[in-house]
């Protein structure tokens, strides 16, 4: 039996406690909020303290990016750290992430790192208006992003940038180029220890509020699979990355721009639970346990909606042909995500259909768009 510390006890890693128990794959999660090593499922103690979770355990792995550098230090010098704490650091500091792609050789935006006014107007007149700013750490689902659309709004942005350091002191801003893309899209792939790389469609991603709310696996994408594919081979090497790495994408009329990288099992992935033949999380513990990979193709056409903010969904919706229910077990909280339900079909079209009837099954203000069509 293979045995997996998980840094993180969130719902990431239970989906890959249950994903490895069929591979005989023992997941204990470290939770780095209350210091306590505990089961993915129950969230009950396991063990005690992290020292004597990285001496049990074969491999460390992580399940967001966000974790202390003391914390991913101790992981790293046990040699068990997969990926290895740079490649976390970058998922979790837009500083460092900005730096290896330039690094890489990946397209992104036009950036600038702001700690004064005097730099926010810089950037303003160096790389153009509208600007996005961006906090260096955090900042995920929406937070810690701010809009300059103009140069009459540089003091008051920048006033309410200053407030926000004078609170964070470890953090500094990026300011990025807006960027007036057609969609975004996330790829999903996986790379072990030797190299080799088994890499899931891309998924086209649709956000409510800067929250993820739909994501749908694309079909013959052709070209904009092979950019994906080049630039997520260029992060991973560059990295010597193991495990299954997420990049986000702006697509500007056929050209993909990084957005960012998440250096984990990401949450446009859950729809290879049931749409692809290895889900995402079974070929993470592959890659970090020294598996061979397993097979990344679509299987059916399938879609994935978060449940953002409910603890209920009508049972109706179970009743309904390729609907698939998966929740965390988490305590109820306005904008949190609880769950998600995965939609699978043997055609697009059929797809669509099915979508169009949950959506009467759902309520509209908490599912804005689960239709297609």
């Amino acid at each position: 039996m293979k045995k997996v510390l998980v840094l993180g006890a969130g719902q990431l890693a239970r989906m890959m406690a249950l994903a490895g128990a069929p591979l005989n794959i023992d997941v204990v999660a470290y939770d780095v909020t209350s210091g306590q090593v505990v089961h993915p499922l129950t969230l009950a103690p396991v063990l005690s303290g992290l020292d004597n979770a990285i001496r049990y355990a074969d491999v460390i792995t992580a399940e967001f990016e966000h974790v202390p550098h003391d914390v991913l230090d101790a992981c790293e010098a046990s040699g068990k750290l997969k990926p290895g704490a740079a490649a976390i650091k970058a998922g979790g500091d837009r500083r460092i992430e900005k730096a290896l792609l330039d690094q890489a050789g990946v397209a992104n935006a036009r950036y600038q790192l702001i700690n004064a006014e005097t730099d926010l107007v810089a950037a303003s007149q160096h790389i153009g208006l509208p600007l996005v700013l961006k906090s260096s750490l955090g900042g995920y689902d929406g937070k810690g992003q701010w809009r300059l659309k103009t140069a009459d709004q540089i003091p008051a942005v920048w006033q309410d940038i200053a407030a926000f350091l004078a609170d964070a002191p470890a953090q500094s801003i990026v300011a990025e180029a807006f960027v007036p893309f057609q969609r975004e899209v996330s790829l999903i792939g996986a790379r072990n220890q030797a190299g080799d790389t088994a890499i899931y469609p891309l998924t086209e991603n649709v956000h409510t509020d800067g929250v993820l709310s739909r994501s749908l696996a694309l079909e013959t994408q052709g070209d904009l699979q092979q950019q994906a594919e080049g630039m997520f081979n260029a992060v991973a090497e560059t990295l010597g990355y193991v495990g299954v790495l997420a990049i986000e994408f702006f697509d500007v009329n056929g050209t993909l721009l990084v957005n960012e990288i998440a250096p984990r099992v990401h949450n446009s992935g859950h729809w290879t639970q049931q749409g692809a033949d290895t889900c995402q999380f079974e070929n993470h513990l592959r890659a970090v346990c020294d598996l061979p990979l397993g097979n990344t193709k679509a299987i059916r056409s399938t879609v994935m909606i978060n449940i953002l903010g409910e603890d209920t969904v009508p049972t109706d919706v179970l009743a309904l042909p390729g609907c698939h229910i998966h929740w965390y077990g988490k305590e109820k909280r306005a904008g949190r995500k609880m769950g998600h339900i995965n939609v699978t079909a043997a055609s697009h079209n059929e797809l669509v259909q099915t979508l169009d009837t949950l959506a009467q099954h759902l309520p509209s203000d908490s599912f804005p768009v689960v239709r297609l069509s």
